[in-house]
């Protein structure tokens, strides 16, 4: 009787450790999926958070550039449309300085590289002033100049040169027109030979052109 009775006691004892064991295992799988869920929701709200912020930045950012539109078409118009022009010609004309400024700001500042549209406006101040003059000179080489559009541009060099046949009065005229050309012409060196009343002038020049500014539309990953 005492052997059976402490076999059932074991037996309960075994019973009670089992139940205890899985309860304590199910506890702690618990503990531990709680644990687990609970970092995961707090790396889900902290990304939501990044992600909130990032787009009331982003909607900032474009209704500031929506009012900078409004204001800059305001300006471009205003500037645009005045007559007399920047260079004093008129606004519907067909003049060499007429036409609207940003006609004459994209004549004056192109944003691709183009020699032989150079050579043609160099040739046509000489050309308009009865000045005899061989070609203009310099290295049309389109694939060493053109220089990818970007987000903030600037103005790359073109050198170039001629050399004319001329007086001294003439001459004087000469300078003049180029310093009043549309595209700006600066003028790095000038050899002269010969007499006032016949004159062998060579210049050397430069002038630029502008890669135009690229509008990008950016994608950014928050993390």
């Amino acid at each position: 009787m005492a052997e059976s009775s402490l076999s059932k006691k074991a037996a309960q004892l075994s019973k009670t450790n089992a139940r205890m064991v899985g309860i304590v295992g199910a506890a702690s799988f618990i503990v531990i999926f709680c644990l687990v869920a609970s970092n995961a929701l707090i790396s889900q709200n902290k990304y939501q958070s990044h992600v909130a912020v990032a787009k009331e930045s982003a909607k900032k950012q474009l209704d500031a550039n929506v009012a900078a539109y409004n204001t800059l078409q305001n300006s471009y118009n205003k500037f645009n449309n005045a007559d007399p022009n920047v260079i004093g010609g008129s606004q519907k004309g067909t003049g060499d300085n007429d036409g609207n400024n940003a006609k004459i700001v994209l004549n004056s500042l192109p944003s691709v590289y183009d020699f032989p549209a150079l050579t043609s406006s160099v040739e046509k101040i000489l050309k308009d002033r009865n000045i005899n003059f061989t070609s203009v000179s310099g290295v049309d080489d389109p694939n060493a100049q053109n220089t990818a559009s970007s987000g903030a541009p600037t103005a790359i060099k073109v050198p170039f040169g001629f050399t004319v046949t001329t007086n001294y009065s003439a001459a004087q005229g000469l300078f003049d027109s180029l310093e009043k050309s549309i595209r700006p012409m600066v003028i790095d060196q000038v050899n002269v030979s010969g007499s006032s009343s016949n004159m062998t002038i060579t210049f050397t020049a430069h002038t630029y052109y502008q890669p135009a500014k690229e509008f990008k539309i950016e994608k950014k990953v928050v993390k």
